[in-house]
């Protein structure tokens, strides 16, 4: 018989895991200890109002998980195209950063300096290598950096970006290399629908519908919510229980954690070395406060989700569910939910629910002037913990610190953005889970084989 599976974590990471494992028949259980699964990755509701955990969207970057999801969310993904945009002192910009849209915006003369950085950096042969502002520079050039990037960088991790590592970009300043640059300048609108626009897809109802997917095919039988682990128990060589809620001792045959890998350590018995310990608090992960205001208005913007770099404005992005899905507010009405990183200890963080509400609605009333104080009907306040893991410079060496000490417990497998400490998406949490399960299923018993 297969090996059971023992699965920590019950957000998007964990239910791939699941999903994969329940397709090859291996025998699994996910652990949750919120009341749902989907950790960050959810669809809340507000009266007749729906809004996401955070501007998800589902990326069109791995054709074979495209497909997963395809079938398994059936005509209910759609595919959305619709530009994201920077919000620049009362103008629009759009993002992935057009020259054409920059020169509008602009000026001539600002432009044909920015283009100049960007040349120069381009053939000075400075690498961008080092930390994430010596990147953005080398990409973007000062004047573009300084006024789109960076600030709006320092905002969302809480650090300089002289701190970050240049792995926070990820895929996102692929928008203006050297080539786009020009051939968006020769060939305007055309070549940017085509090349730096794109679209994604986003299913019906709100991103949680694709936890719900997965969580239904995985089925309530295999899935344990209300189930907080609170020891890992081992003998130095394998991971032989779990604790959950302090109460219950599960013995386990595979492990897959997606729990916080600080976190994990942390409930490891025997403790970690203290090495080990201390690379753990080395690393850091950002929090993430949603305020959501919903409106007598049938709309605000045209846009995916809307950046705003300004140190002065508390939110480092806005975006509105209707845009991305119409059933997401009723008819004639919209919403808008803002975003305010932050630490567990920063006083926005321990701030009441009414003072937070009254910061958005200030800014977007008062400052920018985009809606009007009658105009909102309600609002609600969500706090995500460990919402993105902090890339700053150094965290490799931490990491593999980690990592080399969790190798010895052949049982043990990691996955997950907090599990592995890595910024990532719905699509690359997919690519886990089929790998691990591939893994395991390479290892199942052949039926009739005497084993």
């Amino acid at each position: 018989m297969a090996s059971h599976i023992t699965i920590l974590g019950g957000g998007p990471a964990a239910l791939s895991i699941g999903y994969y494992a329940r397709k090859q028949s291996l025998p699994f259980t996910i652990y949750e200890a919120k009341a749902g699964t989907g950790g960050n990755s959810v669809t809340l509701r507000h009266g007749d109002f729906l809004f996401d955990s955070g501007a998800h969207r589902f990326h069109d970057k791995n054709p074979e998980i495209t497909r997963e999801i395809q079938l398994l969310m059936g005509s209910g993904l759609k595919r959305i195209t619709i530009p994201s945009k920077i919000y620049d002192n009362g103008v629009f910009i759009k993002f992935p950063l057009s020259s054409m849209d920059l020169l509008r915006n602009m000026g001539p003369f600002v432009f044909a300096r920015a283009a100049i950085e960007v040349l120069r950096a381009r053939l000075t042969g400075r690498n961008g290598e080092g930390n994430f502002k010596d990147f953005a520079l080398h990409a973007y050039g000062n004047i573009i950096a300084g006024r789109f990037l960076l600030n709006y960088s320092e905002k969302l991790w809480g650090m300089p970006c002289n701190r970050l590592s240049p792995g926070i970009a990820g895929k996102r300043l692929e928008g203006l290399d050297l080539k786009s640059f020009v051939m968006d300048s020769l060939l305007g609108s055309r070549f940017r629908v085509e090349h730096m626009e794109g679209s994604f897809f986003y299913p019906e109802g709100g991103i949680g519908a694709i936890s719900r997917q997965l969580s239904d095919v995985c089925t309530k039988e295999n899935i344990r919510t209300n189930a907080r682990i609170t020891k890992v128990l081992h003998d130095n060589s394998r991971i032989c229980a779990v604790e959950v809620n302090e109460t219950e001792r599960i013995v386990t045959d595979e492990v897959v954690s997606t729990l916080p890998i600080d976190f994990f350590l942390d409930i490891m018995e025997p403790k970690p070395p203290e090495d080990v310990i201390l690379a753990s608090r080395g690393l850091h992960y950002r929090n993430v406060i949603l305020v959501a205001l919903f409106l007598d208005r049938e709309s605000v913007t045209d846009a995916a989700t809307v950046y705003f770099p300004d140190s002065d404005i508390p939110f480092t992005r806005i975006y509105e569910p209707r845009n991305r899905d119409g059933t997401m507010s009723p008819r004639g009405k919209t919403s808008l939910v803002a975003e305010i990183p932050c630490q567990r200890e920063d006083d926005v963080w321990n701030m009441g629910d009414d003072m937070l509400v009254r910061l958005v609605r200030t800014k977007l009333v008062d400052d920018i002037g985009w809606i009007r104080e009658n105009e909102i009907t309600g609002t609600s306040v969500n706090r995500l913990d460990h919402a993105y893991p902090i890339l700053e410079m150094g965290f490799e060496e931490k990491l593999r610190e980690i990592n080399d000490y969790l190798r010895r417990f052949h049982n043990l497998k990691l996955s997950g953005r907090n599990g592995r400490f890595i910024y990532s998406w719905i699509h690359n949490m997919m690519v886990l889970g089929r790998d691990i399960v591939r893994e395991y299923d390479a290892r199942k018993p052949v039926r009739g084989s005497g084993e």
